[in-house]
């Protein structure tokens, strides 16, 4: 049997960026086996990569936008050669929406998957912080123009549903929820006693730690009750007058033991259309690791969480302390979350679980 060949279209290189590790990349594998043969393009390198989010380095980052449009140059010569596109976010990131025509214009098939609500004009952008200076060259018609035209659209959160089905020419559109491998995320046996100090922790870059700011003030009031250690695992600097605080370098090499360290983990969201759109991947990841969670009851959240059995909802400051409090006090009841949190995680949001819902849409255009 020939294989299938696909070409995907990506931001960043492969295993580095969550929203692709941690979404379709998982599945290579399962792919080649059925049969699918990949050839990866990311418009970044590894080198504009590792400075994407620093506030320096703008020639340098401007080098890597400008040899990433001679990457999408090389790629529309070779299209045609593929069965199936698969893009993910956009074709490039800055200006029209030339290359995306040309790309549904030389494409036999094209999947476009995307994550957050990228697609709305007044969007909060929280990817692609290269400088201000770049993002009025942004727009969200790349967005539109690929959900509009590609043969098949996945979605992560069910906010997306309607939109993108019924803007879609073939009305084709799947939502995949974000899902984990359990066998990576697996937790630790800990000391769950009163007698240490309660590791509170949050993880994401420098372009979410809005949400951080956003609850500030909770910490400051949680620290009047209790003694605790706020951790945040990211890529930037971050300080809380009279808190204690312990920036964690983020890591691949290191991630899972970074969050097994962990015994309470947060995500704080602010509401609007852009927040209403997450796949509440990190909330995931806590819950797969067995991390009692507190989370924004907005949007995906809400439906991954069930309140009080495997995680805490809350909607305003006063339930952020109230639940941090509670848990701080009571390590049987983060024990009993933690553990109904893996299980939830283990029955519907395992990448062995949804593994199939990617190949029957690869499958269904391939043939």
């Amino acid at each position: 049997m020939n294989k299938k060949k696909i070409l995907i279209i990506c931001p960043y290189p492969e295993g580095l960026a969550a929203g692709q590790r941690l979404k379709y990349e998982q599945y290579f594998k399962h792919w080649k086996s059925n049969d699918y043969e990949l050839t990866i393009s990311s418009y970044f390198d590894i080198n504009t990569w590792k400075i994407l989010y620093d506030s320096d380095f703008i020639i340098k980052k401007i080098i890597g936008i400008i040899f990433g449009y001679f990457k999408r140059i090389r790629d529309l010569y070779l299209i045609k050669k593929f069965d199936i596109v698969y893009i993910f976010m956009w074709v490039t990131p800055l200006g029209s929406t030339i290359f995306e025509h040309l790309f549904v214009k030389f494409s036999k098939k094209i999947i476009y998957d995307f994550n957050d609500s990228i697609y709305l004009k007044d969007h909060h952008t929280e990817k692609f912080i290269i400088n201000h200076f770049f993002n009025f060259l942004k727009t969200p018609n790349k967005c539109n123009y690929l959900i509009k035209n590609s043969n098949h659209v996945i979605i992560d959160s069910l906010f997306h549903y309607n939109y993108c089905h019924n803007l879609n020419k073939y009305n084709a559109c799947t939502h995949i929820p974000c899902s984990l491998d359990v066998n990576y995320f697996y937790p630790i046996n800990k000391n769950r006693s009163n007698d240490k100090i309660i590791r509170i922790g949050w993880t994401g870059t420098f372009s979410s730690k809005i949400y951080l700011d956003n609850i500030k003030n909770v910490f400051v009031r949680l620290n009047e009750i209790h003694k605790f250690k706020l951790i945040i695992i990211g890529n930037f600097d971050y300080s809380i007058p009279n808190i204690d605080v312990e920036l964690i370098k983020w890591k691949k090499t290191s991630e899972i033991k970074d969050l097994q360290s962990l015994d309470i983990g947060i995500y704080p969201l602010i509401k609007n259309n852009w927040t209403l759109g997450k796949g509440a991947l990190k909330a995931m990841q806590y819950m797969a690791l067995e991390i009692p969670t507190v989370a924004s009851d907005l949007g995906t959240t809400s439906n991954v969480i069930t309140n009080n059995f495997s995680g805490i909802l809350v909607n305003n400051e006063n339930e952020w302390v109230n639940a941090l409090d509670y848990l701080i006090r009571n390590p049987k009841e983060r024990q009993r979350i933690g553990r109904n949190a893996r299980e939830e995680i283990v029955k519907k949001y395992s990448s062995e679980i949804l593994k199939s819902k990617y190949l029957n849409i690869l499958n269904k255009l391939s043939h």
